[in-house]
């Protein structure tokens, strides 16, 4: 039922075999390379706010350091794509990586030799941002490329890619949370910055010389203003990819809030502390990982729209309203564990599908450029999610906040299901040809 890879179409994979264990390089170090940039992500993303709502007290302040990392991240994630087109992805995901090392490195040192005031907090952070939205653009710019060149069909290799980020959903906030508890949030923040470097090391030492060499035949092509707008009208001109962006940009903001400022306010406030902040993201990771690895198996067979919809209706909703029961009437924790662990099963089956959809959907030689606007259009809300939910929290109390929220995600996703375009995420295509005066963009995702 799906197409076959591109790379076996044109004999490119077959061309270049020098065994098994050489031809799946390329996948197992972006998968590695994923790993530990996901795991380093999560212990932050339990640390960082933690570490802002503890020093501080205030729930807004807590959600303008979401913002001041989030909105560069999404900013520089759109404007990367002709850049990582131009140079390649491998360039730009270990340098960057390295820059984003330094940032948040800085930031326990400063903190233990109190010299961090707020606005330099927000100013490293946006650094780190800005230098993770390339980062991470150029290592899902990979991800066709290596199944390519390892005769990988791509549901799977999304679906491996979503187990990784599953995996590190469960490691993460679980390291996160017991070095938080034992050692204090600049701990986490230390071991982010070493995942940074490692991550950097991973793609630099693993990865073939050629990884997205294609890109680099942009060099001679069209300048960077005029590739950025090739991607803007290939988006606009494809209804589903456009759809698809308008929806997930709500659901990130969604989640954005929830797990910025939310979810450490009920840990503060219940008494689960960062420990049970971490038991409960981990608990969704698990299940995630079972979701994703499911997926990755059977996903290339499965009707995608129903699933991608059941997903979002378990990964949505439930994990608000059961936060918000929790804070009005009081649940014992292992309720509050095992709602956040039937919706990370549901989110376990969106990334892979959507990664299938997109890469499908996209030329490779503007894949580059138009995952780049994709993801960072989808991203746009996610700064503002920290913010709306400090200010609602401070405005309406914790419960109000999650019961809204759990209204607007269900409505956002059920509401959108209804639109026609949904029906051509069932039908499995080819990447598409580039047009002709865009021949010479590079290629890879």
């Amino acid at each position: 039922m799906t197409a076959a890879p591109a790379g076996a179409r044109d004999g490119g994979v077959r061309a270049a075999r020098p065994g098994a264990r050489g031809r799946m390089r390329p996948l197992a170090g972006v998968l590695a390379a994923l790993a530990v940039s996901h795991t380093g992500t999560r212990v932050s993303a339990v640390a960082l706010p933690w570490f802002v709502l503890v020093s501080s007290g205030s729930a807004v302040q807590t959600g303008l350091v979401a913002f001041a990392e989030l909105a560069p991240y999404a900013l520089a994630k759109a404007l990367a794509g002709p850049q990582v087109d131009r140079a390649g992805p491998r360039l730009v995901s270990w340098s960057t990586d390295l820059v984003s090392a330094a940032a948040v490195g800085v930031i326990p040192l400063l903190h233990l030799a109190e010299a961090l005031p707020f606005w330099l907090l927000l100013l490293l952070v946006a650094v780190v941002g800005g230098a993770r939205g390339p980062g991470d653009l150029a290592k899902a710019v990979m991800v066709p490329e290596a199944a390519d060149r390892c005769g990988v069909p791509l549901e799977r290799a999304t679906g491996l890619s979503g187990v990784i980020e599953r995996l590190a959903s469960t490691v993460g906030p679980a390291a996160g949370g017991a070095l938080v508890a034992g050692m204090g949030a600049p701990a986490g923040l230390a071991a982010n910055a070493v995942c940074f470097a490692l991550g950097s090391l991973v793609i630099a030492a693993t990865l073939p010389a050629d990884m997205g060499r294609g890109a680099g035949r942009e060099r001679q092509g069209p300048g960077y203003w005029r590739s950025l707008g090739e991607g803007l009208a290939f988006l606009r001109a494809d209804r589903l990819l456009l759809t698809v962006v308008v929806m997930v940009a709500v659901t990130n903001l969604l989640d954005a809030a929830l797990m910025s400022v939310l979810l450490p306010v009920w840990a503060r406030e219940s008494g689960a502390g960062p420990v049970g902040l971490g038991i409960v993201s981990s608990a969704a990771g698990m299940a995630a990982v079972a979701g994703s690895l499911i997926a990755a198996a059977i996903a290339h067979r499965l009707r995608r729209r129903l699933v991608f919809f059941a997903g979002f209706l378990l990964a949505g909703a439930p994990r608000f309203l059961i936060l918000a029961l929790d804070a009005s009437a009081g649940l014992p924790l292992s309720s509050v564990v095992a709602v956040a662990a039937v919706s990370g099963f549901g989110a376990g089956f969106l990334n892979p599908i959507l990664g299938a959809v997109i890469y499908e959907r996209i030329p490779r030689p503007l894949i580059g450029r138009v995952t780049g606007l994709t993801s960072a259009l989808s991203w746009a809300g996610m700064p503002f999610g920290g913010l709306v939910a400090g200010a609602a929290v401070a405005a309406v109390g914790l419960a109000p906040a999650l019961v809204v929220g759990a209204a607007a995600y269900f409505l956002t996703t059920n509401l959108t299901a209804l639109r026609p375009e949904w029906r051509d995420m069932d039908r499995h295509r080819p990447p598409a040809r580039a047009p002709a005066d865009t021949a010479s963009a590079a290629d890879t995702s």
